[in-house]
């Protein structure tokens, strides 16, 4: 992909659907990006709504769980997606920052039949869904998987646009507006993402010579998903170290380096959302 006056084309010159909101501001010169989730049914619903002058809001693109991308502004316009907010000394992020929203339910509940349920009923299998605490609440909930076709779509419409404009940082929405909000959520692995963003790129470069850890108890798994089976040694106690060797969308593939509950030399799959660099 590329950009052509601030709208997004393939690289065949094929303009990215584009439905324009009318909620925006004037020309900015951006240097962060903001990731949101939708909150919503589908990433259909979102932009519908998000180009609705009623709506009061909007993003510079949603992208679908199939890895789809409907851009609603220049990424040279502000648009509204932050609200009240600051980050480092930035007060009202929409002046400053680039926003993408992913499609994604938000913050769901357990179903009497083991299913996890959204605010509006869509219900899903558990194992598309990790359960844990947000880092701005106390109570354990269900977070829907970024799916892999949208965390690509995303990390490569992300590369493109720190190249493009010089962004200094990626934050989640619930960084600038803590006390507000919870999106992109536990779900979305943000240290990861982070890390590959800036000055990392391809799967060989993901540890980047450092030492990861565990941030809580976690299932290391034969496959990058919750539908496979935890293998001996799981959980991880938190603070287990970690060497990453690869990753797939939110997972990643590392060697743990402690021997844990009895079991040495393991090697599996676990959640991005739950491993960070050892300070």
């Amino acid at each position: 992909m590329k950009l052509i006056n601030h709208r997004l084309y393939h690289d065949d010159d094929e303009p990215y659907p584009y439905r324009e909101t009318p909620n925006r501001g004037g020309i900015f010169t951006p240097l962060f990006l903001v990731v949101h989730y939708t909150a919503g049914a589908t990433a259909e619903q979102a932009v519908t709504w998000l180009t609705q002058t009623r709506a009061q809001a909007s993003a510079h693109a949603v992208i679908g769980r199939d890895g789809s991308i409907t851009q609603l502004a220049p990424f040279n316009i502000i648009t509204w997606h932050a609200g009240v907010s600051n980050w480092k000394g930035y007060k009202g992020m929409n002046k400053y920052a680039i926003g993408l929203e992913l499609d994604n339910p938000g913050p769901l509940s357990h179903a009497a039949n083991g299913e996890w349920v959204s605010w509006f009923g869509s219900r899903h299998d558990p194992s598309e869904v990790i359960e844990a605490k947000h880092k701005n609440r106390t109570e354990m909930q269900g977070w829907l998987l970024y799916s892999q076709a949208q965390m690509e779509a995303t990390m490569e419409l992300s590369e493109l646009l720190v190249e493009a404009y010089g962004l200094e940082d990626v934050i989640g929405h619930d960084d600038i507006a803590p006390t507000r909000k919870t999106d992109p959520g536990p779900a979305f692995p943000m240290n990861s993402f982070r890390s590959r963003l800036f000055g990392r790129s391809g799967a060989s470069s993901a540890a980047d010579e450092k030492v990861f850890e565990t941030t809580a108890s976690l299932n290391i798994r034969t496959g990058p998903g919750s539908q496979y089976p935890s293998l001996p040694g799981s959980p991880l106690p938190r603070g287990t170290r970690l060497d990453v060797l690869d990753e797939n969308g939110s997972w990643l593939h590392v060697d743990v380096l402690d021997a844990v509950n009895g079991v040495i030399d393991l090697e599996g799959w676990v959640h991005g959302s739950y491993v960070r660099p050892v300070p």
